[in-house]
């Protein structure tokens, strides 16, 4: 078969792509694995019309209302490898099938890495969480904590700060990655945020509920939910194709048109921003969408076969 985008990704900035594709009558394919990034999450928030929603239910509303546009396919199907160049990409998928698109839309999202920390893994996205609009309104007034790597250090005041919106009881933990220097210390005593900076030695809880935080001193501090940024990579179909990445391993794009370094390669979403959250990974998904729709409109006029 062939399309004129095929779109690597089904999460919000993939959906909300192929639905404005699909509303301009262009051939799409959207291929999904069907294992989200948030899988654990149970909630989506701040999203219009659709706070609180589980993010399986957002999914199937989605694929839902795509369903009425018939240029629209939706696959459950991992992509293997794409090859080719603008215009004419060819597409193998990891079922055997194969076709051609003329452009390509990534918006496959980034795989986290877990921290080795004890409980980490089995406390990531159900205590463990990336982001307080996501995920801190269902646990405001509660002990927060924040852990830090050295990677975040430059940022990490104005990510502490702004926890506090949320809760009055918040603790920094620096994991003994780096120095707090004292204009830093004197920021976060004058907002009454507690700083530990020896290393975390583990972290407690029980069927996904964190109850603390233990260190290496000897400290266990009570906590219920714990904010941290850990690494992320992009995934292999991504890194196969071989496209610039900017200083912080992200997809480098044109800001307007949404194209990365390969002409033809369009991406959307948090694979290209650590400005993660559905509702700014659908917004990138239907700005792709337009740039890539005006794009092959134009070529079918110059070809006269509009």
């Amino acid at each position: 078969m062939s399309c004129d985008v095929l779109i690597v990704g089904g999460g919000p900035a993939g959906l909300s792509a192929a639905l404005s594709l699909g509303l301009a009558r262009k051939r799409v394919l959207l291929c999904d694995t069907g294992v989200p990034r948030n899988a654990a999450a149970v909630h989506l928030h701040n999203f219009v019309t659709r706070d609180g929603v589980a993010p399986a239910d957002f999914r199937r509303i989605g694929r839902e209302q795509l369903a009425a546009y018939p240029s629209v396919e939706v696959r459950e199907a991992r992509v293997a490898s794409i090859t080719g160049a603008r215009g004419a990409f060819q597409v193998a998928l990891e079922d055997g099938a194969t076709l051609e698109a003329k452009r390509i839309l990534l918006a496959t999202g980034m795989i986290d890495e877990t921290l080795p920390l004890d409980g980490f893994a089995e406390l990531w996205g159900r205590s463990i969480f990336q982001c307080p609009y996501c995920h801190g309104w269902e646990i405001q007034d509660r002990a927060w904590g924040f852990l830090v790597s050295a990677d975040h250090a430059a940022m990490f005041l104005h990510f502490a700060l702004l926890a506090r919106g949320w809760t009055r009881d918040l603790t920094v933990f620096t994991h003994g990655a780096f120095e707090v220097d004292e204009a830093a210390r004197q920021t976060l005593s004058a907002a009454n945020i507690r700083l530990e900076t020896s290393p975390v030695a583990r972290l407690l809880g029980h069927d996904g509920q964190l109850t603390g935080v233990a260190l290496e001193n000897g400290t266990t501090l009570p906590c219920a939910a714990l904010f941290a940024h850990p690494p992320q990579r992009q995934v292999e179909v991504v890194r196969a194709l071989g496209l610039e990445l900017d200083e912080q391993g992200f997809v480098a794009i044109d800001p307007m048109r949404r194209e990365t370094s390969v002409p033809g390669v369009y991406a959307a979403g948090d694979l290209t921003t650590r400005q993660q959250g559905a509702i700014f990974g659908a917004a990138a998904g239907t700005h792709a969408a337009t740039m890539l729709n005006a794009e092959l409109t134009a070529e079918l006029a110059t070809s006269g076969a509009l």
